[in-house]
């Protein structure tokens, strides 16, 4: 295929690169990151957009898709597919989508979970929704960057899935390191603590598959001074935007309410910013109840 790709930064440039070396034309544009490997390099968006049969964006958020919507919609030939995989509100999803069609094209959103190492490998989760047309046209773009594509429904319910999913994972991520700093001031072993919840009914991904507790559990950014695999203002973005979805549909979210607040405070007032979202165990090591 012919693919324009806006957006090549830690996620969409190897994600990009990912779809070069499977054989398909990439034409990408980045007002600051370099060229991926097997990426062409257009002027701007709307050159990268112009001809492609798919046209893929990875934003910050909904309102730069929505401005960068509005200039490649015009450069996109008819039939086309925009492939939005941003993580971002569900109003700018739909209404991206939603213009998109209004111009002759299909559109699909579909953000990723599985962080820069999936992107690299090509192993994302790909959550997407629009018309079973648009998913099956770019079915096999996202088998080449990722490992597994759900179609939720229609537009915006890839957006709807992901920030749901990601509501769930701060707020467990959250209790698993309150748990471990408890555990700590109990004296018990943090090794024994694993042993026991990460096979009964504590288990979690927080703690089977990416345990915030150094030296503990598989591989994770605990045991790289907190690098961020999924840093901490990543994870604050989306729990924004799981209340903010939540205030536009009258949901209760109490416990994703409190971890919006936590994480706020840990980015805005204290050290997490550029840390590891699971960097909030050393945060609750160095608390008390007060």
């Amino acid at each position: 295929m012919k693919v324009g790709f806006i957006g090549l930064g830690n996620m969409g440039g190897p994600m990009a690169a990912n779809l070069a070396a499977a054989g398909h034309e990439i034409a990408g544009f980045d007002l600051a990151a370099p060229a991926p490997d097997g990426v062409s390099m257009a002027v701007s968006a709307a050159a990268a957009a112009t001809g492609a049969d798919v046209v893929i964006t990875m934003l910050p958020n909904g309102a730069i898709l929505r401005a960068v919507a509005a200039d490649i919609i015009p450069a996109m030939k008819s039939g086309a597919v925009f492939l939005d995989c941003s993580t971002v509100d569900v109003d700018s999803a739909r209404a991206v989508a939603g213009l998109s069609v209004k111009a002759g094209l299909q559109a699909v959103d579909a953000p990723v979970s599985g962080g820069i190492t999936g992107a690299a490998a090509g192993t994302l989760t790909f959550m997407a929704g629009g018309a079973d047309a648009a998913f099956a046209a770019v079915s096999d773009l996202l088998d080449v960057m990722g490992q597994k594509a759900v179609h939720c429904g229609g537009s915006g319910a890839g957006q709807s899935a992901k920030i749901c999913n990601n509501m769930i994972l701060g707020v467990t991520m959250a209790a698993t390191c309150e748990a471990f700093a408890l555990a700590d001031k109990l004296g018990l072993d943090r090794q024994k603590m694993f042993d026991v919840v990460s096979t009964s009914s504590g288990y979690s991904w927080s703690m089977n598959a990416y345990c915030p507790a150094p030296g503990i559990g598989p591989q994770s950014p605990a045991d790289n001074g907190y690098q961020p695999g999924f840093a901490s203002e990543l994870m604050l973005k989306d729990l924004r935007l799981s209340q903010q979805a939540a205030e536009a549909v009258n949901a209760d979210t109490p416990m994703g309410a409190r971890a919006t607040a936590l994480y706020a405070d840990f980015v805005e007032s204290e050290d997490g910013q550029g840390q590891d979202f699971s960097a909030l165990l050393p945060r609750f090591e160095k608390r008390d109840r007060s």
